[in-house]
């Protein structure tokens, strides 16, 4: 399922605030020093920082 461009725009890194792009099939900031990247599950974008992958 593709995330809604609107829904992109309107979203933001919980831990730093930053904005957020769509890279696969997961959410990643794009804040270099952040860089989280949020799984989506069943097409619904899971914004928890515990759930986050952190940049290698």
């Amino acid at each position: 399922m593709k995330l809604d461009e609107e829904l992109l725009d309107i979203l933001a890194c919980p831990k730093c605030k930053s904005r957020v792009k769509l890279v696969g099939e997961k959410i990643v900031c794009v804040s270099a020093p952040c860089g989280l990247k949020y799984p989506i599950r069943e097409g619904i974008p899971v914004m928890l920082i515990e759930e986050a992958e952190k940049p290698a």
